[in-house]
């Protein structure tokens, strides 16, 4: 199962909660993985709310009064003194230490001397340790999200007034894609910026999936232009999951050969890359030079421009966001009087429009048949058109 959460409004870590709870996990079994923190008096409460006339799944956190400022190491061991799972453990550390890393930049600060305020009280905890627990029991393997609007005008902190985003928040979302939006206020809090960072497999707009459930998670505030809530879209995935918005970088190089290039751009590959071509380009003064261009899911821009950079003599890169629409692809096998093959079908909005035999089995049975590839290749082909008819 996969799912998509559209951050119309913004997230939080409550709206988080709220949209899983409203898909239909058991708030209990969410309360249930809290109580195993083992800090006496927390648990969740759901009701239904409505915000600006939508229904929605408002979640609370019952927590005794505590004005306790934690540590990083605090948290973690409140963390791995529980019960839950290794995997919930785990995500729930990361997404503490990325809080973490954003604090101590933002103060001119360490990671070990960071003492959490907002987002080290028990109700962040609740959010933060009860986001990842959620994922692990609607066993969620993958989280997508839209673009997330930042909001404006000012926030109180324990810091003071700070402009809307957060600096914290602002930090977190480095290398997100984000957009404004027509509400005002702090629409996206530091402890949902985290969330969200940390568990998402990609940005951009609603992947592929075959839907099995809708949940709305409100906010505490009203909206006034739209309603403060966060949709989460439950699926199952199509076959092939492909961003839809991809990160296009470039680079020109003049003092690299094309054997060096071929390296780098395998290295590209296996950073991630989804696709990597050099053009043969003139730079100033007639100096001929190569075009590299690599096309990157949002969450692999970062490990595919380190590699660039470490691989090849450029000193920058261009980058820009590109949105694409692509084939939903499968893979079956086929089998004709050379033997078995694999054939990769390509269908759009559901209707088979391409079949193509795999390059390396067609190679494969020209080799052990001494056949022209030319001639395998073709047979291969009327065999594996015949699989898009109706």
């Amino acid at each position: 199962m996969i799912a998509y959460f559209d951050c119309a409004s913004g997230i939080s870590g409550d709206m988080f909660l709220g949209a899983l709870v409203d898909a239909g996990l058991p708030v209990e079994k969410l309360s249930r993985a809290l109580a195993s923190l083992g800090i006496k008096g927390l648990s969740l409460s759901a009701g239904v709310v409505t915000r600006l006339g939508i229904r929605a799944t408002k979640v609370t956190v019952v927590a005794p009064d505590q004005h306790a400022h934690r540590t990083l190491a605090d948290i973690e061991r409140i963390i791995d003194a529980s019960s839950l799972s290794g995997e919930v453990k785990s995500a729930a550390k990361r997404i503490f230490n990325r809080l973490a890393a954003a604090e101590a930049k933002v103060h001119d600060s360490t990671v070990e001397a960071v003492h959490f305020h907002e987002v080290g009280a028990l109700d962040s905890i609740a959010d933060i340790v009860g986001a990842a627990a959620g994922v692990d029991l609607m066993g969620l393997e993958k989280c997508f999200f839209s673009p997330i609007p930042l909001g404006s005008g000012t926030v109180k902190t324990a810091h003071g007034m700070l402009p809307v985003p957060a600096p914290a928040t602002a930090e977190l979302l480095v290398g997100v894609p984000v957009r404004e939006s027509m509400e005002t206020g702090e629409l996206t809090t530091p402890t949902g910026a985290a969330i969200a960072r940390e568990l998402s497999a990609g940005y951009g707009p609603l992947p592929a999936m075959t839907l099995r459930a809708v949940g709305s998670g409100a906010g505490s505030r009203e909206g006034k232009a739209l309603p403060n809530i966060l949709r989460v879209f439950v699926g199952e995935p199509s076959q092939d999951i492909t961003p839809r918005t991809v990160t296009v970088i470039e680079t020109a190089i003049d003092d690299m050969t094309g054997q060096a290039i071929a390296c780098a751009s395998d290295a590209l590959f296996s950073a991630g890359a989804l696709d990597v071509y050099v053009t043969p380009v003139f730079m100033k003064k007639g100096r001929p030079a190569h075009l590299v261009t690599i096309l990157a899911a949002a969450e692999k821009k970062d490990a595919v421009l380190e590699t660039l950079f470490r691989e090849t003599t450029t000193f920058g890169a261009r980058l820009a966001a590109w949105d694409r629409e692509t084939l939903d692809r499968r893979t079956v096998e086929a089998e004709c009087e050379f033997g078995k093959f694999r054939v990769k079908l390509g269908s759009f909005r559901g209707e088979a429009v391409s079949a193509s035999p795999e390059f390396e089995d067609a190679s494969r049975i020209a080799a052990e048949t001494g056949l022209p590839f030319r001639q395998v290749f073709q047979r291969l082909q009327q065999v594996a058109g015949a699989l898009m008819k109706p």
